[in-house]
């Protein structure tokens, strides 16, 4: 029986490290959005991030346009002041499950590409029951800044053939 090296065990265990960091990540992510910190939320983003929320069948056929679109951090905190501070919606509660999470790719210039799919689902306060709001995947590009992970990508691909009109809190 032969013994892993040395190195191959440094690889294994960066691997793993990365994975859960990533995975502590979605799960901040996730907290976020369903506590309404959309403050926090923003700034889960690089200052040049793409956040997008489109269709599989624009992603599939390399469609770039999607429900929601924000080129930049800029654009993703006026979102989300425009969501906490002036937009009219019904009051919901938003529950945010990510799993299947996988490491696909790091650069060497450190970009980190990971997929995940995740589901979300909705209760509207006048309501008594839970529906699902979306069901997808996120196609994510992460780097760091100052340290800290960053995403730098999010394509949120829903497979939803109808999306609720009132998507109004991000995904």
């Amino acid at each position: 029986m032969t013994r892993p090296s040395y190195a191959d065990s440094d690889a294994r265990l960066a691997s793993l490290l990365l994975h859960h960091e990533i995975a502590t990540f979605n799960n901040e992510y996730a907290a976020a959005l369903d506590e309404q910190r959309l403050t926090d939320w923003a700034e889960m983003f690089a200052d040049d991030a793409l956040y997008v929320i489109l269709s599989r069948e624009n992603f599939d056929r390399n469609l770039p346009v999607g429900l929601i679109y924000c080129e930049n951090k800029g654009m993703i905190r006026d979102r989300a002041f425009a969501l906490k501070e002036t937009a009219m919606f019904a009051p919901r509660y938003l529950r945010h499950m990510i799993a299947n999470q996988a490491v696909l790719s790091e650069a060497p210039d450190g970009t980190i590409t990971a997929r995940a799919n995740y589901v979300v689902l909705q209760v509207l306060y006048d309501r008594p029951d839970a529906t699902l709001h979306q069901v997808g995947v996120y196609h994510d590009k992460f780097r760091r800044v100052d340290g800290v992970l960053k995403l730098a990508e999010r394509r949120c691909v829903y497979d939803n053939l109808l999306v609720d009109n009132a998507l109004c809190l991000p995904i």
